[in-house]
């Protein structure tokens, strides 16, 4: 490729130089967050934990802040006890081996949404249904239902890659495309009922740790919905000049 052809590739790029690297900071929050709430950390994550620098991000609003508050003073007094300790305290709430007034608080859409507050319920259709309009398909060999929240957050990252990869090629409108829909799935289906599962879960947690990954997960997903209508508002301004 001559270096005229990347130059000019290069300024066509330059107005979503400033989208594409906050798309990919967000990627890194929603792939954090689908390995948390999937199943318990393992020791090396833990550590990874302990030596994330959240300080670019801990202005973003109050929630944030003070969970990454919570998550730092707890892994500061970190021990050899420590992995054990928070696997213990994800499987009591998002494992569903205990119960809140006859609750649990499993992560689960449908648990939350629907009045029998059970699995595969309509959420879970809904969610499917999404998924398979975007041609996403649940890799094989996990078998946890659609509206899991983890799958809801890598369901984020997919759509995130695609605007992405538009914008690289150019094309705004297709980038619109793929943004509006992040904007309707996390508000349709993720902050529809976090809420729900935070009020209830954090009477099962007995960890500071887990009750800061609420708190910064519910921070970040009220950041992303304004960073979503942000980048919403651009590209549809660069449709409408194209």
């Amino acid at each position: 490729m001559s270096e005229e052809i990347k130059q000019a590739e290069a300024e066509a790029n330059a107005p979503y130089g400033e989208i594409i690297d906050a798309l990919r900071g967000r990627n890194a929050f929603y792939d954090m967050f689908a390995n948390v709430y999937f199943k318990p950390l393992t020791a090396e994550q833990v550590e990874n934990f302990a030596n994330t620098d959240f300080s670019a991000y801990e202005d973003i609003n109050e929630q944030f802040a003070d969970g990454v508050n919570d998550i730092r003073r707890y892994l500061a007094k970190r021990n050899s006890g420590t992995r054990q300790e928070l696997a213990v305290d994800y499987t009591g709430a998002f494992g569903s081996t205990s119960s809140w007034k006859g609750r649990y608080a499993a992560p689960y859409e449908s648990v939350h949404t629907s009045e029998e507050g059970l699995m595969y319920q309509g959420a879970y259709h809904e969610v499917f249904q999404l998924y398979k309009q975007h041609h996403v398909v649940r890799a094989e060999g996990y078998d946890y239902p659609h509206d899991h929240l983890s799958f809801m957050c890598e369901f984020q990252v997919i759509l995130a890659e695609r605007a992405i990869e538009a914008m690289e090629a150019g094309n705004p409108e297709a980038a619109l495309k793929q943004i509006k829909a992040s904007q309707g799935f996390l508000e349709d289906h993720i902050l529809s009922w976090f809420d729900d599962l935070a009020d209830l879960a954090v009477n099962l947690l007995h960890t500071r740790f887990y009750r800061g990954i609420l708190k910064i997960s519910k921070g970040f997903f009220l950041f992303d919905q304004q960073l979503l209508a942000d980048i919403a508002e651009v590209l549809e301004e660069q449709v409408q000049e194209a």
